[in-house]
């Protein structure tokens, strides 16, 4: 089975999650449909590349909520893990102050079903899932565990998808917003390539 996903609509799934250190019950990317959703997986709690990972998003939320977008973690922790970790402060290693949600993906179907999981040690790759507001996948990314990612590089993303549904016009490598983006087409390269000066 490939595990390529993107193009394709996200895995759905109804889990534990801890929202702003309280734990609830069901969550769902379901119910998030009309949002564009930053959807990423960590190897584990407690651990030393995720809390700086974890953190470097809470820094971007706003930017992410002005964009209309909801950053959403998951690990394979118990939600009482995560709910501990939350309540560690950040200069003993723990993420106290993370608002948006974190799934307990606890039975590793998760991981699984969105092709993260690695199976010789149980927990889930650093994978990153763009997905549009129809709940499509429109961009994925599987860091090994020792490599961070980068948020910065998460929200340009984000923010050439929104262009791209907006204006139509697709961007070209390196693309930031406020660059010269093209058109799909044979002619639009050329004109890209040949600015008229």
């Amino acid at each position: 089975m490939s595990n390529l996903l993107v193009g394709k609509n996200a895995p759905h799934f109804r889990a534990k999650a801890v929202v702003k250190g309280k734990v609830v019950d069901e969550f769902s990317l379901d119910d998030l449909q009309g949002k564009y959703i930053l959807f990423f997986f960590y190897p584990l709690d407690f651990t030393f590349v995720c809390p700086t990972e974890l953190h470097a998003f809470q820094e971007q939320l706003s930017e992410f909520h002005k964009r209309n977008a909801q950053v959403v973690g998951c690990s394979v922790d118990s939600w009482y893990s995560h709910a501990a970790w939350v309540a560690q402060p950040k200069d003993q290693g723990g993420i106290e102050g993370i608002e948006y949600p974190i799934v307990s993906d606890l039975k590793k179907d998760i991981a699984q079903n969105y092709h993260v999981l690695k199976e010789d040690e149980g927990i889930a790759y650093r994978g990153q899932f763009l997905i549009d507001k129809q709940g499509v996948i429109r961009h994925q990314l599987v860091n090994d565990l020792p490599i961070g990612r980068s948020v910065e590089e998460a929200l340009r993303l984000l923010d050439a998808l929104i262009f791209h549904e907006k204006n139509g016009e697709v961007c070209p490598a390196n693309w930031s917003p406020g660059d010269r983006s093209m058109k799909p087409t044979q002619e639009g390269l050329l004109q890209y390539f040949n600015p008229v000066k």
